[in-house]
């Protein structure tokens, strides 16, 4: 029964191309889908982490979300740098969502103020660190390059250096200036702050604030995206349905064209299992060969997208389980087109 299977596969081939093209073109979406999940994560924690914090003080209004924009004085800073076991306290302001102006086209930017020097002020991957007023550090997703002028809150800034995977938010690109400077464009230059990290744990509580690790602040700040990360995986959900119907609708194609092989395997003694075994085999070599296609085509899919793409590796382990089972289910389709061969048709009967 095999020989037979693989025969048919030789035989219909361009069929069975088409619908791994099809199928393959659905789950490589489908782990883009897990891409974009696994990069919510990937830049949350790549710009968290990045400030080489120990712990974050925010407000306990911002509920643990840097992005939350929970306000309060940089008078605080003093208060947590004297705290016991804190050997390093400094100000960083993040304000989400700021609109700028690079070469001539509006972008949606977030904006980190840092003290120049201090933990938050990015390592450079490219130019050179902020040294002065005037001066901005951004992601290159940003679309400005060295040397370039961005303009936010109406004030022009040059561009000195770059940092790579410097996103937040569904990939909006950071721009880190001055701490002084980002309270000018976006507080009115008030004296505000909207979170302390420190070097050293803080030995005791703080009233009216919250003292966070990375890996929580990372938590909290995703749980904002939770609607977005639950609408994605129902999509990638849906792309295995349709995977599914691609290939089930080959099968049954397939079934309809065999119906005369069936009745003669039939007529020579195969059982309705052993039919259903060859279908099943098709099924799942068909979903195998959709999944190795998708997982190299998802490679070259992931330009397409604008934010961070992710794919954990985990994903890879999952899609042929799927596949399979993609497979097998779809085999189902045809199952009865296959049992309900007459073997009397195989002599013309």
């Amino acid at each position: 029964m095999v020989v037979v299977t693989l025969a048919d596969l030789r035989y219909r081939y361009r069929q069975f191309l088409i619908a791994v093209l099809g199928a393959g073109l659905v789950l490589a979406m489908a782990l883009l889908m897990a891409g974009l999940v696994g990069g919510f994560s990937a830049e949350t924690g790549q710009t968290v982490g990045g400030v080489g914090a120990d712990r974050w003080v925010l407000s306990t209004g911002s509920s643990g979300r840097i992005a939350a924009v929970g306000l309060f004085p940089q008078t605080e800073v003093a208060v947590v740098r004297h705290l016991p076991g804190v050997t390093r306290a400094d100000p960083i302001v993040l304000l989400p969502g700021e609109v700028a102006l690079v070469g001539g086209k509006t972008r949606t930017v977030n904006v980190m103020g840092v003290r120049v020097g201090g933990m938050g002020d990015p390592a450079v991957t490219a130019g050179r660190p902020l040294s002065g007023p005037g001066q901005v550090v951004v992601d290159p997703r940003s679309g400005a390059g060295l040397g370039s002028t961005v303009v936010v809150g109406g004030a022009p800034f040059r561009v000195v250096g770059q940092v790579d995977d410097r996103t937040l938010i569904a990939g909006g690109p950071m721009v880190y200036m001055a701490l002084a400077e980002a309270q000018s464009v976006a507080l009115e230059g008030r004296p505000l702050v909207t979170a302390v990290v420190t070097r050293g744990v803080p030995g005791r509580p703080l009233p009216g604030y919250l003292v966070l690790t990375d890996a929580v602040v990372e938590q909290r700040t995703l749980d904002s995206l939770a609607p977005a990360v639950s609408s994605i995986n129902n999509t990638k959900i849906l792309m295995w349905v349709v995977a599914g119907v691609i290939i089930a609708a080959l099968l049954y194609v397939s079934a309809l064209q065999r119906v005369g092989d069936f009745a003669v395997l039939k007529a020579l003694g195969s059982s309705s299992t052993a039919l259903l075994g060859s279908l099943a085999l098709q099924a799942v070599l068909v979903s195998l060969a959709a999944a190795v296609f998708g997982a190299v085509i998802s490679h070259l899919m992931v330009g397409l997208f604008a934010q961070p793409v992710a794919i954990p590796s985990s994903a890879y382990v999952t899609l042929p389980v799927v596949a399979i089972v993609v497979g097998l289910l779809s085999s189902l389709v045809a199952l009865r087109r296959a049992t309900g061969a007459d073997p009397a048709a195989a002599f013309g009967g």
